[in-house]
């Protein structure tokens, strides 16, 4: 458990005093953040770690183990930020189990470039829906949200091999920016759901609880405007039609 009061995490000292002074919904919702973070960042570490057992080469499975160890080490780091904020890390990400498994049971991938393509724009997606509600937080609770979010292990990897693959067999783009597609949609759609049921993540995106700021309905539109729009930088990245 991480002391509050180190000087190595100077962040959390300045969050805790946010957090504590904050009406009840806001508090809420900024749990619920973290909480889903930190779900979003052991079920990466899960992932990853199943598709290196499956990779084709001895290379490949050790750079997938290096990002299941970024995404573990992301995990453990914020799980010791919410226990110095006094909150529960473990209460704070049970109410997501059925969000993550939910996406996860309608985007299982058939083969390991869809798994590659998968962990390359999903977890994008997921990181750009959770700095679009940090902006609307406290600047020291959002400085934690956009920490925790930082890196996401040798992307690169992950262009390049995926890329190769389209050069030995053209076909593939095809298959691949169809999947690309499909994840896009059930990301959005499960964004859209954390949302709605969540009250304190709603709360701090519409500057709900007396918020002096929050998202209207045009402001809604234009989030999921840029998310859309930074997902087929990615696809373009890895070679993909959006």
């Amino acid at each position: 458990m991480a002391d509050s009061t180190s000087s190595a995490d100077p962040d959390v000292p300045a969050a805790e005093t946010a957090l504590a002074d904050a009406d009840p919904l806001y508090r809420e919702g900024v749990v619920e953040l973290l909480g889903v973070i930190a779900y979003g960042e052991l079920s990466a570490f899960e992932r990853l770690a199943e598709d290196a057992a499956l990779a084709p080469s001895l290379r490949d499975k050790a750079e997938l183990a290096q990002m299941a160890n970024v995404e573990l080490s992301h995990f453990l780091g914020l799980r010791d930020k919410l226990e110095a904020l006094g909150i529960d890390p473990y209460e704070a990400m049970a109410p997501f189990e059925d969000t993550f498994s939910r996406f996860h049971a309608k985007t299982a991938p058939s083969d390991w470039l869809e798994g590659l393509v998968k962990a390359y724009v999903g977890d994008g997606l997921a990181a750009d829906f959770y700095r679009e509600i940090a902006a609307y937080l406290d600047v020291d609770i959002r400085s934690l949200v956009l920490d925790s979010l930082a890196g996401t292990g040798d992307s690169a990897f992950v262009v390049t091999r995926v890329r190769e693959a389209i050069e030995a067999d053209p076909r593939v783009a095809g298959r691949l920016a169809l999947w690309g597609r499909r994840l896009m949609g059930e990301a959005l759609s499960q964004a859209q759901l954390v949302a709605a049921e969540h009250d304190g993540l709603t709360a701090v995106l519409v500057g709900g609880a007396d918020r002096v700021s929050g998202m209207d309905l045009a402001a809604i539109g234009r989030m999921f405007a840029r998310m859309t729009e930074n997902h087929a930088a990615r696809m373009a990245e890895l070679g993909l039609a959006s």
